[in-house]
Order: structure tokens, then sequence, then C-alpha cells
């Protein structure tokens, strides 16, 4: 059996790839099957420098990279991942690691164990208390919205620790939201093809994680995707 864990990388912080390097082997290290790591270069970024890449090839042979000139989301740098992804459980977060080594092996360990199809990390309460006021408003706003208008099981589809059996790979890669809310557009073609078992996972964040400043300019576009969600 193989894990792969997939990476969306768009203008990384400072040193990532030793982020990359650290959590990687961390992680691992932990598992009984071999970890194949995918790095999706969502477009051309700050600090993904050849060096960077360099470093990152030479300490993890087995490396796959995904690269394309333009900046398309991490909605469409995901699915670039699982279309490469070989591994019997497949794994996604973000570039920094924001979530616990814990939560990362408590998504495996689930799926491995054939509690479920689909791992869906869920936040914990304590998450709120890390966050800034208007990423903390949004996430709730939006955990409203989902309860109200779509009805699901789960409603923190937001988080950016999931987790799948290669046997959902083709659902995955049915989602055609390019930004944020494929997450949700995922979750809710799960539940709506009644053939997979989702199972919610609290995880929680490192102490360390740090939050990009908000960009605004994403909110409008993320609403329509929304409002297409529940016509669709």
């Amino acid at each position: 059996m193989m894990i792969s864990l997939i990476l969306p990388c768009y203008n990384p912080p400072p040193d990532w790839e030793k982020v990359v390097w650290d959590n990687y082997n961390s992680f691992s290290k932990n598992l009984p099957d071999p970890l194949q790591l995918i790095v999706v270069l969502d477009g051309k970024s700050v600090n993904a420098t050849e060096q960077a890449m360099r470093l990152l090839k030479q300490r993890i042979p087995e490396l796959v990279v995904v690269d394309y000139p333009q900046n398309r989301g991490k909605g469409y740098a995901i699915r670039q991942g699982v279309a490469k992804a070989t591994g019997d459980i497949i794994i996604y977060t973000d570039v920094d690691f924001p979530y616990t080594a814990g939560s990362m092996f408590a998504i495996y360990q689930r799926l491995n164990n054939n509690e479920c199809d689909v791992a869906v990390g869920v936040k914990n309460e304590s998450y709120y208390t890390h966050v800034p006021f208007v990423r903390r408003l949004i996430s709730r706003w939006l955990r409203f919205v989902v309860r109200v208008f779509l009805s699901m099981p789960i409603t923190d589809t937001q988080c950016g620790l999931k987790g799948f059996k290669r046997e959902v790979a083709p659902l995955f890669l049915e989602t055609t939201i390019d930004r944020y809310l494929f997450d949700l557009e995922f979750v809710r073609n799960c539940y709506k093809s009644k053939k997979y078992r989702v199972l919610p996972i609290p995880v929680a964040l490192n102490e360390n994680v740090h939050f990009r400043k908000m960009n605004f300019r994403i909110l409008f576009p993320e609403m329509l995707s929304f409002v297409r969600l529940l016509f669709r």
C-alpha cells in the first residue's frame, strides 16, 4: 500500500522547503507504508525557487512535482495532484502544514482501518482562538449557510486537511470550483453520491501557524460559486 500526500504551493513563506522536509520526514516515519509526496506549483511563486525544489528533490528522490505558469487556485492545483497520485490513500493539506502531525495521522488511520472512505478534517473550537477576527467571522458564516441551505451533516467543509481512498479520486476530479469552495463541492458530492462513507475527524492547529492576510477580492467570486452549488 502507498499513501499520497498532496501539497498545493503558491507564494509559500520563506524556507518553506525546510518545513515541507521536516513534516514529510516526521509523518513518513510514523507510517507503515511508503509516502509519495506531490508538490503542485500553482503558477509562478515567490520563494518557490529552483534552489528550493532542488533541495527537496535531493532529500526526496521520489518527489513528484506538478507545475504550470498561471495561478489557477487551490482547488485546481489539488485536482492536478490527485490526477498524478498513485497511493491507495490520498491526503491533502497546505504547504505550511498548519495542522498537527497527530491530526494528519488520524486522517490516515481512519482510512487505513476502513472506518470511512472520506475523512474530513473538522477544526476544533480552539481553532477560533488562533485565527484573525475576519477569518473567524467568515468561517462561522459559511458553516451557518451550509447548515441552513445544504443541510449536510458536516458544516465545517473548509478545513485544509482531508483524505480519501483511491476509489473516491474520480469523484474528487469531478469538482469544478478552482478556488477555495472546491472543498464544499467535494464534500457535498460525496453525500449526494450516497456511495461513500464520510467521517468528520477533529483536527488541531499547530501552535506556530501563521495566517496569510485575507484577500477580499476572492469573496465575491466564491459567493457566486456557492450560489451555483445551490442550484446545481
